[in-house]
């Protein structure tokens, strides 16, 4: 009897569990069965790899063949086995040596004449595998994407008799080319927006803080113009950053393009998209919008056209910063920490406030087109500001600063913050009394403010994070009575719901 074990990576969310592969021959009718929980296409690598042997030249040995897959209570899925599988058979019937096995990791599907194919997911596997030091062994076409954790710790082949010849010590395998990485392509200038000085400041604040922003105008005010200027305003994205974005792009299905793997995610789903389409979901857990905007921004525009089922599924996510999506028979945790921009109309016609008084909304339609948002996630989103429409003189003003400008005070102010610990939307409760402490003054403001318009506990805690970053941004070691006035003016909708009920 014979028996050889050989290292590869499952795919569970972001993570990449270790896979043991045994390979055991034993005599009796010739056969080759799969344990450890395969599914179909799993299963099916019997056939990939019994022909990709053949075609190698290598004798697919004529015993009876067990193959493990441990852990065994761990779902297996994909062609990601099979070059471990053929290496296992191949080792333990003494075709290729089997004690070096141990120095490597394999993840890559087989063709039928032998040619390694590229899976999905290869980048938390590249990760883990370093972390193990073990080099992973992956397709060429994976090599790109395996080589951001560390070039050296990776291999790449076209073919299984690459890796065997390497093996064997005849021919060794080279590393992956490095990526040339695309410098963050030029992002909208926010000199582009004329005007609008109370919007531009909330985007700073907001950019400045990673507060969630909802913008409140109507049609062509620029909403979305100043939405789409936010990735311009936010410092690159660190490597660690980089890195978790990647992760997800990595086992999603969008594809995923190595080479611009620094630049900061801009999502922007259609109205009409499902739960689903937004947390994630799927039979194998796959990752959704706010998954695929992790440490970028979310785009919501026309609010209060989503389902209303829709929007309370964010509820969580932007407490938590993560979504664990749960099947029957698994499930998967993905990160979630993006920063949400929502834009939306006053009322259904668009036209409420608007100067031209062509708004003929009752009060009853106003107020059942405002409650397509829930109060819980309204109390969640930190900054809410009126976009109003700008006069002629206003619209022939000169551009304001530019986006460079505007990130110069956004990064020293998250620099700032990332000193006390984290940026200042998720600051946790425990730190909260002592980041954002008040004097008298100042909590006599917010007292009355909070009695005025029947503020939440919630909506106080968000005040309190925004008067944080507005202070950060003006260089002030202390909340001064200004910056708690501005913050509070923030929470336009929220005003306008509670005071109409005095």
């Amino acid at each position: 009897m014979s028996l050889a074990v050989v290292f590869s990576r499952a795919q569970l969310g972001v993570r990449a569990p270790l896979v043991t592969v045994e390979a055991h021959l034993a005599n009796g009718l010739p056969a080759l069965s799969i344990v450890g929980l395969p599914e179909t296409a799993v299963k099916e690598s019997r056939e990939r790899v019994r022909s990709a042997l053949m075609h190698s030249g290598f004798e697919f040995p004529p015993r009876r063949i067990t193959i493990n897959l441990a852990p065994a209570d761990l779902p297996k899925q994909g062609g990601r086995y099979d070059l471990a599988i053929a290496l296992g058979i191949l080792a333990a019937s003494q075709q290729i040596p089997g004690d070096a096995l141990a120095r490597y990791e394999f993840i890559a599907e087989l063709a039928l004449g032998g040619a390694l194919r590229p899976v999905r997911g290869i980048l938390p596997g590249a990760l883990a595998s370093a972390e193990q030091q073990r080099q992973l062994v992956c397709a060429t076409a994976n090599g790109g994407e395996a080589s951001l954790i560390d070039p050296a710790a990776t291999l790449v082949a076209d073919h299984l008799l690459e890796v065997c010849e390497h093996l064997c010590g005849i021919r060794a395998l080279a590393a992956p080319a490095a990526v040339a990485v695309i410098a963050p392509s030029a992002q909208p200038d926010l000199a582009d927006v004329r005007g609008q000085h109370q919007a531009r400041r909330a985007l700073e604040i907001a950019a400045a803080g990673n507060h969630s922003l909802l913008l409140v105008g109507p049609p062509g005010t620029g909403k979305t113009l100043l939405a789409s200027r936010l990735p311009g305003i936010l410092p690159p994205l660190e490597k660690r950053e980089a890195l978790e974005h990647a992760a997800v792009m990595s086992v999603s299905r969008r594809g995923f393009d190595p080479s611009r793997w620094r630049q900061r995610p801009f999502r922007a789903p259609h109205h009409s998209a499902s739960a689903a389409a937004l947390v994630g979901g799927g039979p194998e857990p796959a990752p959704g919008e706010i998954s695929l905007a992790h440490h970028g921004v979310l785009f919501l525009d026309e609010l209060p056209e989503f389902k209303r089922h829709v929007l309370e599924v964010l509820r969580e996510p932007l407490e938590s910063g993560s979504i664990t999506i749960s099947r029957a028979a698994k499930q998967a945790e993905f990160p979630a920490r993006f920063q949400l921009v929502a834009a939306m109309n006053p009322c259904p016609c668009g036209y409420l406030g608007d100067p031209n008084g062509a708004c003929r909304c009752t009060p009853e339609q106003i107020q059942r087109y405002r409650s397509r948002i829930s109060g819980p996630l309204l109390d969640r989103i930190d900054v809410q500001i009126e976009v109003p429409r700008l006069s002629w003189e206003q619209m022939q003003m000169s551009a304001g600063e530019d986006s460079a400008q505007v990130r110069e005070r956004v990064t020293a102010a998250r620099s700032l913050q990332q000193t006390r610990g984290c940026l200042n939307a998720h600051l946790p409760l425990r730190q909260l009394d002592q980041v954002c402490r008040l004097a008298q003054p100042e909590r006599q403001i917010l007292q009355k403010a909070m009695q005025r318009f029947q503020l939440s506990p919630r909506s106080l805690h968000r005040i309190l994070k925004v008067a944080r970053t507005i202070a950060d941004l003006a260089h002030s070691e202390c909340i001064g009575v200004p910056h708690l006035r501005e913050a509070i003016a923030y929470r336009c909708l929220e005003k306008q719901q509670n005071s109409g009920s005095e």
